[in-house]
């Protein structure tokens, strides 16, 4: 789940770095990039964190 919530973060993120660069028509300013690439990192680092403990767990 937490894998998945970072990934939709990462392709809003993606699309909109595309759409700026391409057809100059980003929707979101750069604090908003900043914000959206920070909360992509943070899941994704969450959902590694979660599953190296449930693997040290298993063990």
């Amino acid at each position: 789940m937490i894998f998945a919530a970072s990934s939709v973060l990462f392709v809003i993120f993606l699309i909109n770095v595309a759409l700026g660069a391409f057809a100059d028509a980003a929707f979101m300013g750069d604090v908003s990039e900043m914000i959206v690439l920070f909360l992509t990192s943070v899941t994704f680092v969450s959902g590694i964190l979660k599953a190296e403990a449930r693997r040290n767990a298993e063990e």
